[in-house]
């Protein structure tokens, strides 16, 4: 994405709060447009005051896979399109497999997987015809790895990469980029009390998950990540010739990230003899596109 060029109409979902808001605000800073969509669309108040030509809230939950068009749409109608779309709205969950119900582990996906793959089809037609555009899906470090009790969420989020790096093959050739962002612990509402979700507790796991609980629950407001310094990094990336697929943000999900991948390769090595012995004897590699 060069902003040099001209200024872009950016659709973020979430952008009422945390790296959603951070986003919408360095993105209207910059000179650019904005829709941000949210279940309480008064949070944005300020920033369609303050851009009132350039910013415009809609509400909507992600959930609504229905409703995604008709963003769009408004999108379009307002600014004439969408070059960047950002998948951003979601929140955290925690609760062992056990004690997290059907019902919550699908509000899980419908969140983190469905209702932005909704966005992402709406979208796609415009910048076919256009010939470029962005899509980026904001992940997390437990999209690539995961932990007790954050099941449910990892969830989600590994289907929403799973599902977007076969996403990426499908829309290079349209001039489309995806960037699936990986961050770690930022000092937004998400591990606030009123955001942060938790399953009806089972006693049984209480020795298993209690120092999750205390520890999701105790760090917010002591997160480690700045929202203001990731939403630059976010665009400053998108405008790279050899912007990544994925981005771990912040130096813990460097960490994490880093150790699950070595941990992940070593497991493979060890094992490889065996493995491979599950072929039939004599068989060749077969080319395959995985």
């Amino acid at each position: 994405m060069d902003t040099t060029q001209r200024h872009k109409t950016w659709l973020i979902t979430g952008a009422g709060s945390g790296l959603g808001r951070a986003l919408a605000e360095a993105s209207l800073e910059a000179g650019d447009q904005v829709v941000g969509t949210g279940r309480r669309p008064e949070r944005m108040d300020d920033l369609a005051s303050h851009c009132p030509d350039r910013f415009s809230a809609v509400a909507h939950d992600v959930r609504d896979t229905e409703g995604a068009a008709a963003v769009v749409a408004h999108s379009v109608a307002r600014f004439g399109g969408v070059d960047v779309l950002v998948n951003n709205a979601g929140v955290g969950q925690v609760g062992a497999a056990e004690e997290v119900t059907g019902e919550e582990l699908r509000d899980m996906l419908d969140q983190h997987l469905f209702g932005p793959a909704a966005f992402v089809r709406a979208v796609l037609p415009g910048m076919r015809e256009a010939g470029s555009g962005v899509i980026v899906q904001m992940s997390s470090q437990g999209g690539r790895m995961s932990f007790p009790a954050v099941g449910s969420y990892s969830a989600g989020k590994f289907a929403l990469e799973g599902w977007s790096e076969a996403l990426a093959g499908e829309v290079a050739p349209f001039g489309i980029r995806v960037l699936i962002v990986e961050p770690s612990r930022f000092r937004t509402r998400f591990n606030a009390g009123d955001v942060l979700r938790s399953a009806t507790q089972n006693t049984a796991y209480d020795e298993v998950i209690a120092a999750v609980r205390a520890d999701m629950a105790g760090a917010d407001g002591r997160q480690e990540g700045d929202p203001v310094r990731a939403a630059s990094i976010i665009r400053r990336v998108l405008q790279e010739p050899d912007a990544p697929l994925r981005l771990a943000l912040g130096a813990e999900a460097v960490r994490n990230l880093t150790t699950a991948h070595d941990r992940s390769l070593a497991e493979i090595r060890k094992w490889a003899e065996l493995s491979a012995s599950a072929d039939f004897p004599g068989q060749g590699p077969a080319a395959r596109a995985f």
